[in-house]
């Protein structure tokens, strides 16, 4: 039968040839944009997948800029750094020159003094003034800020990194749980026979070797000579052993103490007799040397435990300071601790009195804020992050060294200051101003090798693994989200062919209708 109130065929040519429109204009769509995924309906789940990789990949673009720009900055402390670290060694040389003062004219050290003056002038300048973009770099603004410092048991606290995230601020906790010690050697001043005329002696000549961290003396001491004349003679030759001595109790009777002038394990004292006794009954020389640590501050000494708390020697070494940083074993070095995690890493000067002493109660400050922080990851959260303290190397601030009890710096080996050539010439002794320029020069290189550290193992190995992320995220997102030219131009001629042929069955449909005209004659 032939119907054409309804062309059927019309109906089904048309419903093809727009399923075969719309397959050729999502190719046609595909070939120009170059994405396989142009919209959600194209894929769904590869939308969702593709759209968190490119996230990712942005991320990655941005740490690697961020990366890159804080080794800029990195490098621009470090180039001021080094000029500082050239002054200093210019400085030395100076020092080294005057000290001379055999050989060295009142004027010529004069001279030397103006240079010094002027290059401790140049590292304060460039402690101010070295900057990168804006952002001052060697001025103390890069340095963490503290809040309750207890100065009677931290002399000098140096943080290098703290994380802040989730907390306005960081306690510190530092509490001492082994102290630290001296070297030290102990001879009695008494001898078994009570009130002895012979105590606070010694009963035959003898010859001394005391040898300690800064060389070696001899000393000759005649039958008879005070406990209190051995001291005295021990300590004017400090400066060339670096072992001190002292009367137990103040008192000849209590005996005599040998010991370094430092604390912790690179101390050292060593006492021996080089002479025989010319009587072996008269010989009352001997040394002992406390056992693990046994020294109790302020009890009396206990001549009375020779064997279990004393031990007789010759040589003894002191003992680093050990104690916990917020409950975690920090490094111990005579007085110093430090400890380096990533939530914290600091290095604190302890007091003799706190480091000496584990009774006494935990020590605690804040750190309140401060320090540089660098986004080095495409997420921001603390185990992307780094921080790092840069601390000002201003003259007033750098190279503090403790001399009898207080802080020295840099500064004060300028004119007029209590360091300086001049008054180092009067003592005829240029120690603690080369101890202090030591302590300068070290404490820069050291700042210059943490950065440097950083840099290296940080940010660079950082942009590396960044760079291979974003390799690799950039691959996989291709994968899902990027047309294959050779698939979709393929798709695109046999789209263009169905189109062609849908067209022409369109055609032939409707013309099929018009043969019914024929029926009518």
């Amino acid at each position: 039968m032939t119907r054409i109130n309804s062309n059927i065929p019309s109906v089904i040519a048309q419903a093809n040839l727009g399923k075969t429109n719309r397959e050729l204009e999502v190719r046609l769509q595909r070939l120009s944009t170059g994405l396989r995924i142009n919209r959600g309906a194209d894929d769904p789940a590869g939308l969702i997948i593709s759209e968190r990789l490119r996230t990712e990949i942005q991320g990655n673009e941005q740490g690697v800029r961020n990366s890159e720009r804080a080794s800029s900055v990195i490098a621009t402390a470090e180039a001021s750094l080094a000029e500082v670290n050239d002054l200093l060694n210019s400085i030395k040389s100076l020092l080294v020159e005057a000290a001379n003062t055999g050989a060295f004219s009142d004027a010529e050290i004069e001279a030397n003094q103006r240079q010094i003056d002027s290059a401790i002038e140049s590292i304060t300048r460039i402690s101010n003034t070295a900057s990168f973009g804006g952002l001052k770099l060697l001025n103390g603004s890069l340095d963490y800020t503290l809040s309750g410092l207890a100065t009677d048991s931290i002399t000098m606290a140096k943080v290098k990194g703290a994380s802040f995230i989730g907390r306005d601020s960081l306690e510190v906790e530092v509490d001492v749980v082994a102290s630290a010690q001296t070297a030290a050697l102990y001879m009695r001043g008494d001898l078994p026979t009570p009130g002895a005329p012979q105590n606070g002696t010694i009963l035959s000549s003898m010859n001394l070797r005391i040898a300690g961290p800064r060389g070696v003396v001899e000393l000759q001491f005649a039958t008879a000579t005070s406990l209190n004349s051995i001291a005295d003679a021990v300590n004017k030759v400090t400066g060339l052993t670096g072992v001190e001595a002292e009367l137990i109790n103040g008192s000849v009777n209590s005996g005599l103490t040998f010991s370094s002038e430092e604390y912790g394990s690179g101390q050292f004292v060593s006492v021996e007799r080089t002479n025989r006794p010319t009587d072996a009954t008269a010989d009352s020389f001997r040394l002992y040397s406390f056992v693990d640590n046994g020294e109790v501050p302020g009890a009396p000494f206990p001549w009375s435990s020779i064997g279990s708390v004393l031990t007789e020697d010759n040589r003894d070494e002191g003992k680093d300071v050990v104690a916990l940083i917020n409950g975690a074993l920090a490094t111990g070095k005579g007085l110093q601790v430090s400890v380096n995690s990533p939530s914290l890493a600091v290095d604190l000067l302890l007091t003799e009195a706190f480091a000496t002493d584990p009774t006494i109660t935990t020590s605690s400050f804040h750190i309140t804020g401060g320090g540089a922080l660098f986004q080095l990851g495409p997420q921001v959260t603390s185990q992307q992050q780094a921080n790092l303290g840069i601390p000002t190397v201003a003259a007033s601030l750098l190279g503090g060294t403790l001399v009898d009890g207080r802080l020295e710096f840099l500064s004060s080996l300028k004119t007029g200051e209590r360091n300086s050539l001049a008054e180092s010439n009067v003592r005829k002794d240029f120690s603690t101003a080369s101890d202090i320029l030591e302590s300068a020069i070290d404490q820069v290189s050291i700042l210059r090798g943490s950065l440097g550290a950083f840099e290296r193992n940080v940010i660079q190995t950082n942009v590396r693994s960044l760079q291979a992320a974003f390799e690799n995220l950039s691959s996989s997102q291709s994968r899902i989200r990027d047309a294959d030219f050779a698939q979709e131009t393929s798709m695109l001629t046999r789209s263009q062919i169905l189109v062609s042929a849908g067209t022409s069955v369109l055609a032939l449909a409707n013309q099929q209708s018009q043969q019914v005209l024929q029926l009518l004659g």
